[in-house]
């Protein structure tokens, strides 16, 4: 049986409140936790004792007995001083959202690189709330099952003190470094190959996986499709995959994590080994969940997360995904050159594939060739590495017109006829 709440905000003429109190039922709907009520309150800034004032305080005791609440949650992150005293004056459990959000990651992490980032940003979390908190970290340590508390021996002690979750922390720490080694192996590679990276940012569930799945569906290469769901954060993972088209271009894409307003400092810094990812891009595509009324403060969220991670000189487009939600969606004029699709029904979806491969291949040029017979293995490079538009086998010669990458063109530069 799902435990009952009261979500609680303080609303300090902040435009995106109403979304974010919204947002914050949705993660406690994902961490099984029903939202029963909702106390907001308007104040030029919180109550550094309490987070409310006093008198909204007898409002939330109130709603607790109406209800029969478990526990409170509220919008903000909060000290643990705030904790201690609203647990003492409410008589129940206390969560701040920063903690929920700590829960879904650590019930999302399924891989060990995520397991360990997670119980990294929970570590880091718990370290500056040990001292004066009881029953809310006793709660807290134990209430999602399994987690930076309950993995390894003695992690569940209350009295765990600073010292000892330094070395827990150093050793994961260590842990993800040689994951980290091996991941910085893997980029390099890709480099060293000339294959384009293409990384997927957005807000979560925005439909970024959404979009791996549908190019995957157009590559001629293994399709190992990646988990998608219709759910916040539904995975952690960053996951690659090579698409090859038709044509033979081919470039690797990456999935990211979805990111979300007021995401825990905390994990940003426990998974920028992941997110660095994406500063090695050569196009970073921005997915926009286009039937969500608050799409906008979505964009500016992402954006501040990509700024945090020190993304540089890498083109983005902004990709409106979920058209297939309205009749007609005109494009906002203020993104540039974006571009609007639905990966579900892959409408426009061809030229989103064009739109990266104009960005990624601007080189190419479409090149004639005249190959003597004796010569006839350069047919089959072409084929294999540039996309053919036309091949006739003459009496002195084969005809070849191809849309050909730089490198080819320095390689078969001897067999060029013509240039357009």
């Amino acid at each position: 049986m799902n435990e009952k709440a009261i979500i609680v905000g303080v609303n300090t003429d902040n435009p995106s409140f109403n979304l974010e109190m919204k947002e914050l039922e949705s993660l406690c709907n994902a961490c099984n936790i029903d939202v029963v009520d909702t106390v907001t309150q308007n104040l030029t800034q919180v109550n550094p004792k309490t987070y409310v004032g006093l008198g909204k305080l007898e409002e939330i005791k109130v709603a607790i007995s109406t209800h029969d609440a478990d526990l409170v949650v509220f919008n903000d992150e909060l000290s643990p001083a705030q904790i201690k005293n609203l647990e003492e004056k409410l008589d129940i459990t206390i969560f701040d959202r920063t903690f929920i959000i700590l829960q879904i990651f650590e019930r999302r992490a399924h891989t060990k690189e995520a397991i360990l980032q997670v119980d990294i940003a929970k570590l880091n979390y718990f370290k500056t709330r040990l001292v004066g908190l009881r029953r809310g970290l006793s709660r807290q340590t134990s209430g999602a099952g399994s987690g930076a508390f309950s993995r390894g021996q003695g992690e569940t002690k209350l009295e765990l003190d600073r010292r000892k979750i330094n070395i827990e922390i150093t050793k994961r720490k260590e842990s993800l470094k040689n994951l980290t080694l091996q991941r910085e192996v893997q980029r390099k590679r890709r480099k060293a190959n000339n294959i384009p990276i293409v990384s997927l940012v957005g807000y979560t569930n925005s439909g970024k996986s959404t979009i791996l799945n549908t190019l995957l569906s157009y590559s001629q290469s293994v399709k190992k499709e990646v988990f998608e769901e219709n759910m916040l954060f539904a995975t952690l993972e960053t996951s690659s995959r090579l698409i090859k088209l038709e044509n033979n271009h081919e470039f690797i894409v990456t999935d990211t994590i979805g990111f979300i307003n007021k995401l825990p400092h905390h994990l940003i810094e426990a998974f920028k080994s992941t997110l660095e990812e994406i500063t090695e891009s050569d196009l970073i595509i921005h997915v926009v969940d286009a039937s969500n009324p608050n799409y906008e403060a979505q964009i500016n969220t992402t954006n501040d997360v990509i700024k945090q991670i020190g993304v540089k000189n890498i083109p983005i487009i902004y990709c409106f995904n979920k058209i297939d939600k309205y009749s007609h969606f005109s494009l906002p004029l203020e993104y540039g050159k974006a571009i609007a699709i639905s990966a579900k029904t892959k409408e426009h979806f061809l030229e989103f594939i064009h739109t990266i491969e104009n960005h990624v291949f601007p080189d190419d040029k479409i090149i004639t060739y005249h190959i003597p017979y004796e010569n006839a293995h350069i047919v089959n490079i072409l084929k294999e590495d540039a996309f053919v538009l036309k091949l006739d086998y003459l009496n002195d010669y084969i005809f070849v017109e191809a849309k050909v990458n730089p490198i080819l063109q320095t390689k078969l530069q001897e067999y060029q006829k013509i240039r357009n």
